[in-house]
C-alpha cells in the first residue's frame, strides 16, 4: 500500500464527517480522519500533518467522551 491512498482515505472520512447531522457521528468520523492523517504525516514526515491532526484527533476525544457522559 503506498501511502498516499491512506491521505485518500483519511480526506474522505473528514468529507464524510461533514455531511453528518448527528454530531456523535461527525466526531467519529472525523476522529477516524485525524488518525488516518496522523499516521500518513508519520509515514511522510509531514510533521505540521502530523501535529494538527493528533490535536485534533485529541479534541475529537474529548468531545466523545463528554457527549458519552451528557448521556448517562
Amino acid at each position: 500500500m503506498t501511502w498516499e491512498y491512506l491521505g485518500y482515505l483519511a480526506s474522505v472520512f473528514l468529507v464524510v464527517s461533514l455531511m453528518m447531522t448527528n454530531v456523535t457521528k461527525l466526531r467519529w468520523f472525523n476522529l477516524a480522519g485525524c488518525i488516518c492523517f496522523t499516521i500518513y504525516g508519520t509515514m511522510i514526515s509531514a510533521w505540521p500533518v502530523v501535529l494538527t491532526n493528533g490535536l485534533l484527533a485529541l479534541v475529537n476525544i474529548y468531545h466523545l467522551l463528554k457527549l458519552a457522559k451528557s448521556k448517562d
